[in-house]
């Protein structure tokens, strides 16, 4: 079946009617927490396949995590899809105002390869509890996992509502010139620009999850130690190679000359010594990406690591200080298991160093002054904020995860999922008897005239 002719089975199955019932959604919500339970291991040897990740990562970063996003939203759906009511102005009373949530039609959601099992059916979570037919586009740097997904999902889901593609770009490209009505893109900007251009050809509203040069500051009243263990998991996890990754981090020379040995030394801790050997310690996706991290490894005084494999795509943690603002380390979001530290005077030119660049996915502070948090809260603009921790926002349901600026558009998780991918219908009932709104309505009197300015005197 063609690409055009399988989006158009998916918008008869919407149109149909067959996707909005609750006990369809519920059911759809079901069956993918089931088909992830069911097939644990097979997910997990897909995920090793391709990004070398160790079973129990993958449980609690993807299998594990994607099922808490379903369960989250299986406790939470009928209650959220109630007609919300809101006051309405007295002008128009007796009256009844509501916000009504329906389906937005047939849902694209684009996957990339670093976590390609969360980053596709977690926001597919949120489609079907929101009741559309959904396209799954899989990253095909990510094939093993592409190809386990794509054999699953007929065998769970709705086949007439619920279709995987798979593909390169030749693929994505023809998807994108189809007509959507919502398309949700996880990915880098610069093909994020290409997602919003072809969607702006049909007025399709999309999400754009995204990435960028998520910062950390850390200042010398906290507990180093504990604050470069929080560090190295965030930074090193999936060989670094996470959207909200801490990036680089901003210290004193001070701080950054006892925090950076603590960084390189829990690295080891979670990884050995050589970590080439551990088998938590996963690998850089392909040779491009490998190729385009080595050659970011010049800059500043390295404090650990460095160590390549070629052959097995393996880039040791490594820790770079006093790395100069106008190295390329610090020109392009890293996405790998390379985190450099840039020197500041201190907390003002920390704020002032992050808001002079583009907004960031994730903003990470340790910090013991409740001041400190209150400006980097008022003075900074970021996706997410963490204090004390670095990605664990993620894994809180009821938190929005979006972007803002360069970094993103749009939010999902918990219920902002199922508003992302829902439309507020406003609905008005007003009964016909008594007909008040003779009393605004030409001709205009006097007496009219005395009511209005009465009602509007109670409103401005």
């Amino acid at each position: 079946m063609t690409i055009p002719e399988t989006v158009a089975g998916l918008r008869a199955a919407f149109d149909s009617g067959r996707t909005k019932p609750l006990a369809w959604r519920i059911a759809q919500l079901k069956a993918l927490r089931a088909m992830l339970a069911e097939n644990g291991p097979t997910f997990e040897a897909a995920l090793h396949a391709d990004l070398r990740k160790n079973p129990t990562e993958s449980q609690f970063m993807e299998i594990g995590f994607t099922i808490a996003e379903i369960d989250a939203v299986l406790r939470g759906l009928r209650r959220w899809l109630r007609p919300r009511t809101v006051p309405t102005p007295s002008a128009i009373l007796p009256a009844r105002s509501q916000v009504v949530l329906e389906p937005l039609g047939v849902v694209l959601v684009i996957a990339p390869w670093n976590y390609p099992v969360q980053l596709l059916l977690g926001p597919a979570v949120g489609a079907l509890a929101a009741g559309n037919a959904v396209a799954l586009k899989p990253s095909e740097l990510a094939p093993a996992t592409a190809d386990a997904i794509a054999g699953l999902v007929p065998k769970y889901l709705d086949r007439s509502a619920v279709v995987v593609i798979e593909g390169g770009v030749p693929e994505t490209t023809e998807l994108l010139e189809q007509r959507f009505d919502h398309i949700f893109y996880t990915g880098n900007g610069t093909v994020g620009r290409i997602v919003m251009t072809a969607a702006a050809t049909h007025l399709t509203p999309v999400t754009l999850e995204l990435g960028g040069k998520s910062p950390t500051f850390v200042d010398d009243g906290v507990d180093l130690a504990a604050a470069a263990d929080r560090i190295a998991w965030g930074k090193f996890v999936n060989a670094g190679q996470t959207c909200v990754a801490p990036d680089y981090v901003l210290a004193t020379k001070r701080v950054q000359d006892r925090l950076a040995p603590l960084v390189a030394a829990a690295a080891a801790a979670l990884f050995g010594e050589d970590a080439s050997a551990s088998p938590d310690y996963g690998r850089i996706v392909n040779e491009r990406q490998f190729s385009r991290l080595t050659g970011l490894l010049g800059a500043g005084t390295r404090v650990s690591g460095g160590v390549l494999k070629e052959s097995e795509r393996y880039i040791a943690p490594t820790v770079l200080a006093d790395v100069p603002r106008d190295a390329p380390v610090m020109q392009q979001e890293i996405f790998g298991p390379i985190l450099p530290f840039v020197t500041v005077s201190g907390v003002d030119e920390a704020i002032a160093y992050i808001t002079a660049h583009d907004k960031p996915l994730a903003l990470y502070v340790f910090t013991g002054s409740k001041r400190t948090r209150r400006r980097f809260i008022t003075e900074t603009s970021s996706g997410g904020l963490g204090f004390g921790i670095s990605l664990a926002h993620l894994s809180v349901h009821g938190l929005p995860f979006g972007g803002v600026g360069s970094s993103g558009m749009g939010a999902y998780h918990g219920r902002r999922s199922l508003t992302t991918f829902s439309h507020e219908k406003a609905v008005l009932s007003k009964p016909l008897r008594p007909d008040t709104m003779k009393l605004v309505s030409p001709p205009y009197t006097a007496a009219k005239d005395s009511l209005v300015r009465r009602i509007l005197s109670k409103v401005l």
